[in-house]
């Protein structure tokens, strides 16, 4: 049997709702297929079910076949005539690590290297580290390909069979452990999901049953379903052609009774050396023992950049052809502040990171002492010194440097490097856990900030030919309440928990405050119709477009507070791309047209008598604060590091004065 229809689920059958609908294919019967086009899948197999890309208003046929045929395409059309459908589905967000940029710390010199003789790379979590390499460069799948006896075949099933139930027992058992934080569970729960799929293993039970070994099978099967996947037009579709290949790895090893190297050995203090780590090892990994991390490869979504900033290990990364040199040393310097390795360490560079080692290490001890004070202008003003955060696991950093609350929380980082858009429900339960967690202090949440420079799985974004200035933010938002009011609605059902605070993102006109307004209290309707516990919260801006600077005096009659974003807004008053290094001298947070624009703002948030504050980097320069403070800003959000040299700024100011 078969029917025609049209895919009205919301932004089609990306990961999770693909997930969804193969568990209610496998429910019957029936052989399923899905059509597009010329395109026909198995529609048993997440894995062929995302590569075909079914996408929200496709035209597909689906066909059943077998003894409940009928029961089984009535449920599947149903599902895909329904915008709703897999949305409610579980799934861990991953949070993502702000862009990283290729920063020297000094003068480059052609062959690679900095004038000091470091190795340039990408600057991905700060701190400096000097220590013993662990070189993690798990060896190649040498095996050459073995043609099988007819009387061979069925062991070799066997023992695919067998070795892919280890692999499947490996992983469930690492997804039980009590330890494993969201954020890895999120990784191996998508690797698990691969090594699961039966169409695969079929497939390479197919190429054992033509006389292939199992480990040529298996590299055969998991090369084209990688290259499958790395070829797909979406960037987090395509990024599980890693998690592909890392599986694929897996299985080949233990069909070879094979050992990889395992992190789990690493020395304390060790640097970790790589060409690439994959995400299962990694999420593994003993954290607390690894002083520093430099790869060759890796960027800025990376999960290597995301555990690294995660959890304070000084990493570079995109190192390349450097990275030859660092394996062949034994003891190496990472410089994660500014993206540079050095594998010649002389006394000088010795000296020089022992100095700001010991530096930073007495530093933070004397300032621990600031952790817990409340700072106050002369005046008796409390000044609010709060964290940047995007995901829960940062939360008891946050706490222990004394943050007082969130100032900005990075709401985006629910819905980036996730293979679909979070639920309402998982999106209140995070807003809920970080309300309490600092409750009665405000945490501030940036609504959804995404556009072409950012792109996210499950939405479609059109190619832009300058993403920093098109379709992004509350532009975003507002076009899409479908994507929109479920945030909202966690937001309010959150703020029952703690002290919710929401600001929007890119505002540039104060018709997107109303409108924003406009879908809160059609939220709140709904909730109040549905017997929904909520509450209402305060509406800021951030403060990062020109034009919200030209208007600030209205929009301050319109919100309860400002955040002054200083990254965009230095980039977008100075015309000159912040990630562009060949205008890098033009985006500079000091230049007097920017600190004019931070006045001006300023200014107008104190004569209407709402708070102001600042979210981006410069936030946290103790040479800017006081400078800040004078212009009447009474809230400062910066990374969790930085506050408790801030509250010591500022009570330094206050004892001057």
């Amino acid at each position: 049997m078969e029917r025609a229809t049209i895919v009205r689920v919301r932004e089609g059958l990306h990961a999770r709702p693909a997930t969804c609908f193969v568990k209610l294919a496998k429910s019957f019967q029936s052989d399923v297929e899905i059509v597009k086009g010329a395109n026909r899948v198995n529609a048993k197999s997440s894995v062929k079910l995302m590569l075909a890309s079914v996408l929200e208003a496709d035209p597909v046929v689906v066909r059943t076949s077998g003894a409940d045929e009928a029961e089984a395409l009535e449920a599947l059309v149903r599902f895909l005539e329904d915008p709703e459908s897999g949305i409610e589905a579980g799934g861990a967000a991953t949070p993502a690590a702000p862009a990283a940029t290729r920063t020297d710390a000094s003068a480059d010199k052609d062959d690679g290297r900095t004038e000091d003789g470091g190795l340039r790379g990408i600057a991905a979590s700060e701190g400096k580290v000097v220590g013993p390499v662990f070189g993690y460069f798990p060896p190649s799948i040498d095996s050459a390909e073995r043609m099988l006896a007819e009387g061979e075949i069925d062991d070799e099933i066997a023992l695919l069979s067998r070795s892919v139930a280890v692999i499947r027992r490996r992983m469930v058992d690492s997804l039980s452990a009590p330890e494993l934080s969201p954020v890895h569970r999120g990784i191996i729960a998508a690797l698990a999901e691969i090594v699961a799929d039966d169409a695969v293993i079929e497939e390479m039970a197919t190429e054992v049953r033509k006389g292939r070994d199992a480990v040529t099978a298996v590299r055969e099967v998991i090369g084209k379903t990688a290259a499958a996947f790395a070829a797909v037009d979406d960037p987090y579709i395509a990024a599980r052609a890693d998690d592909v290949t890392a599986v694929g790895r897996q299985l080949c090893l233990e069909l070879l009774g094979r050992k990889d190297i395992v992190l789990e050995d690493i020395p304390a203090g060790s640097i970790l050396v790589a060409e690439d780590i994959g995400a299962f090892d990694l999420a593994r990994a003993p954290l607390d023992r690894i002083g520093g991390i430099a790869c060759a490869q890796g960027g800025a979504t990376s999960h290597i950049a995301i555990i690294g900033r995660s959890h304070g290990i000084p990493t570079v990364l995109g190192l390349r052809g450097g990275i030859e040199a660092l394996r062949g040393a034994t003891e190496i310097a990472l410089d994660g502040t500014h993206g540079v390795a050095y594998d010649v360490l002389d006394d000088d560079l010795r000296a020089r990171f022992a100095a700001a080692v010991a530096k930073a290490a007495a530093e933070k001890k004397a300032l621990a002492v600031y952790r817990s004070i409340v700072p106050k202008r002369a005046d008796g003003t409390v000044i609010e010194v709060a964290a940047n955060i995007g995901s829960l696991e940062e939360i008891d950093a946050a706490r222990a440097a004394g943050a007082m609350g969130v100032g900005l929380f990075r709401s985006e980082l629910l819905f980036m490097l996730q293979t679909g858009l979070p639920s309402e429900e998982m999106q209140y339960q995070t807003y809920v856990t970080l309300a309490r967690a600092f409750a009665p202090h405000p945490v501030i949440v940036r609504t959804l900030d995404v556009g072409g420079d950012k792109p996210l799985a499950g939405i479609q974004f059109p190619e832009e030919a300058n993403p920093f200035l098109g379709w992004r933010g509350i532009r975003m938002c507002l076009d899409r309440p479908d994507i929109f009011k479920p945030q909202l609605r966690a937001l309010l059902r959150a703020a029952v928990g703690g002290n919710i605070e929401v600001m929007l993102p890119m505002v540039s006109d104060l018709g997107e405050v109303r409108r924003t307004r406009a879908l809160i209290e059609d939220c709140a309707a709904e909730l109040t119709a549905e017997g929904v516990p909520f509450e209402r919260f305060a509406v800021g801006v951030m403060i990062e477009t020109p034009a919200a600077v030209m208007i600030a005096r209205e929009l301050a009659k319109e919100v309860s507070f400002f955040s002054i974003g200083t990254n965009d807004l230095t980039q977008y008053i100075m015309a000159a791309d912040r990630l562009n290094s060949s205008v890098a001298g033009l985006n500079d947070v000091t230049n007097i047209a920017v600190m004019n624009a931070i006045e001006m703002t300023a200014r107008a948030g104190v004569e209407a008598g709402i708070m102001v504050g600042m979210c981006g980097e410069a936030a946290g320069r103790v040479d800017l604060i006081p400078r800040f403070i004078a212009m009447g800003l009474t809230e400062l959000s910066m990374s969790p590091a930085s506050i408790p040299r801030a509250k010591k700024c500022i009570v330094d100011l206050t004892t001057a004065t």
